[in-house]
């Protein structure tokens, strides 16, 4: 019998304070990173106390990867960047999460990562509107 989605579930407070909810994939939610500095996006699997990839069942993996896949196409197409980063890190955040960054030559920090470059720049409540339905209609 596979885990019911979201039981048991909660999000880390850390990711909840960072992000905003964007919509639900199936296995994952999809979350803005709220820093207008990249267009960047996070992937959370509905699944109590996971923190690695590999802790997921392979179905849950499978689905993981194509809904990753899926937001880095969308993502490509919305913001038409020079490369698309992803990756899960949990070495503050724990809970499994994945990053999916779109990064052009010349934004904040290329080509190094986003990860601890400068203080987060919020988005104005428009901006963050606009980019969330641009990646709405790409999926």
């Amino acid at each position: 019998m596979l885990p019911s989605l979201k039981a048991g579930f909660t999000l880390d407070s850390r990711l909840e304070a960072d992000t905003e909810p964007l919509m639900w994939l199936g296995l994952c939610e999809l979350r803005i990173m709220n820093d207008r500095r990249w267009p960047w996006l996070i992937l959370v699997p509905q699944r109590p106390d996971i923190e690695e990839i590999h802790d997921l069942t392979p179905l849950d993996q499978t689905m993981l990867t194509f809904e990753a896949n899926m937001v880095a196409q969308a993502l490509k197409r919305t913001s038409d960047c020079t490369k698309i980063n992803s990756g899960a890190l949990g070495n503050i955040v724990r809970q499994l999460h994945v990053h999916v960054v779109a990064r052009s030559d010349g934004d904040p920090g290329w080509p190094g990562p986003v990860w601890g470059h400068g203080l987060r720049e919020p988005y104005r409540p428009a901006d963050l509107r606009l980019f969330a339905q641009r990646i709405k209609a790409a999926l």
